[in-house]
């Protein structure tokens, strides 16, 4: 039987000094395959709004969408840990609210999920959360559901300031008990001197290599998705050509008379 990751796994990466991997996934065969190569955490990223649903940013996608692609890519794993990230206005009006939205991800498949930003409020919906069960990973630096307020797509802790500003924020996420951190869009000394500091894992998304996980968007890593590409993402493969190509040879064999043939026809 394939050993389930869980917090205690991703806690245990950290005090020995193991890296570990994360990456998205949108739907059940995707979920499956990243599964088998060893991914640790499979997230349920709100990026699926702009990859998988063509939005322009994450704040158009709600909690029964994200309720879809969580019961997907939980049916597709069994050794990684699954996590859905709590789409924009999920958890922001009150607790309760946070607990049921919350509380559903868990329902339909997911082990944990993940909350952004950092606030009084946020603080007591994390605290609330970890004492009903449910396993929560933060998100601090560059917040996309805060894209708004923060102006844009700007690099966060960029002076020692601010550095120190993060940490303190990673600190208060780690009493209200969070597993683990993602540090979004920050320099790599920055990400390095807060992973040093707290306790718990923090998770690189464009802070660097010093953090205790690296975490992409799936369809960056395939080369599926092609409307752009962060500078902190690395192209594994060419899905978009793949694809194309096979969809035009189907569509020139349709045409021609070549599909179906006497192999594939009762």
């Amino acid at each position: 039987m394939v050993k389930k990751i869980t917090v205690k796994t991703i806690q245990k990466y950290k005090n020995d000094g193991e890296k570990f991997s994360v990456l998205t996934a949108y739907d059940y065969s995707t979920a499956k395959y990243i599964d088998e190569a060893g991914i640790d955490i499979v997230l349920i990223g709100d990026s699926l709004a702009m990859v998988a649903l063509g939005y322009e940013t994450t704040h158009s996608i709600g909690v029964e969408e994200m309720s879809i692609f969580t019961k997907a890519v939980a049916k597709g794993v069994s050794h990684a840990m699954v996590v859905t990230d709590m789409p924009f206005l999920s958890y922001h009006t009150d607790i309760p609210t946070a607990i049921k939205n919350c509380g559903q991800m868990v329902r339909f498949g997911a082990n944990a999920v993940k909350i952004e930003g950092f606030s009084d409020y946020i603080l007591s919906v994390i605290k609330r959360l970890v004492e009903t069960g449910i396993p929560v990973m933060g998100h601090l630096g560059f917040t996309p559901q805060f894209l708004n307020t923060l102006g844009g797509y700007k690099i966060q802790g960029k002076t020692q300031e601010a550095a120190e500003e993060i940490l303190k924020q990673a600190k208060e996420l780690e009493k209200a008990g969070v597993f683990s951190i993602v540090l979004e869009m920050v320099p790599q000394e920055a990400a390095k001197y807060i992973t040093e500091n707290i306790s718990v894992p923090t998770i690189s998304c464009g802070a660097g290599k010093y953090c205790d996980a690296q975490v992409l968007v799936s369809d960056d890593v395939f080369g599926k998705f092609s409307d752009f590409k962060p500078k902190f993402a690395r192209k594994y493969g060419d899905m978009k050509e793949l694809i194309y190509n096979c969809a035009k040879k189907y569509n020139d064999d349709v045409k021609n008379g070549r599909f179906p043939s006497d192999e594939e026809i009762f």
